[in-house]
């Protein structure tokens, strides 16, 4: 009968703690910039917008002021129009980075994330700004395109000879 060798079981030794391991790293205490966050939306265009209670009190759309992201007086009253609705249009600092669709879109998208924010911040505003319009998504974006067709549904033109 072959001889079996009895198995011990080893024990690795015990870490012992050393000063680095011990100090406890401390947290520095950081200054809590409070804003309210919320997405705004409209056909294919996305809005992230940040409403800070705090700092100067401008609208910046992608880096850039409202005013020169959008050249056009109609676009930045769009983009106004929740605030002056509220009658707070110098109280906050707004951020907002927009992707996606045109301008009108994009300015559309921004003032439906304003509203939303401006609902996370004080629930009283939802009843003025839904009666207006501005908490509706509008869901409308463009058709895809069927295969066999032209577009999304005009098909090929027909001709008897």
């Amino acid at each position: 009968m072959p001889q079996t060798k009895k198995t011990t079981k080893k024990t690795r030794p015990k870490k012992t703690l050393t000063t680095k391991t011990r100090k406890k790293v401390e947290a520095k205490p950081e200054k809590k910039i409070k804003y309210f966050e919320a997405v705004g939306r409209r056909k294919t265009a996305t809005a992230r917008v940040r409403l800070f209670t705090q700092g100067e009190k401008e609208i910046t759309v992608n880096d850039k002021l409202y005013k020169v992201y959008f050249p056009i007086p109609s676009l930045q009253k769009t983009v106004e129009a929740p605030l002056e609705k509220i009658k707070c249009q110098d109280k906050f600092r707004i951020s907002v980075v927009v992707k996606g669709g045109g301008l009108n879109a994009q300015a559309e998208a921004t003032r439906h994330g304003i509203t939303r924010t401006l609902v996370l911040l004080n629930p009283v505003f939802k009843k003025r700004l839904r009666k207006v319009g501005f908490l509706t998504r509008d869901p409308r974006m463009r058709e895809r395109k069927k295969f066999g067709l032209k577009r999304a549904r005009r098909g090929p033109q027909w001709s008897k000879r």
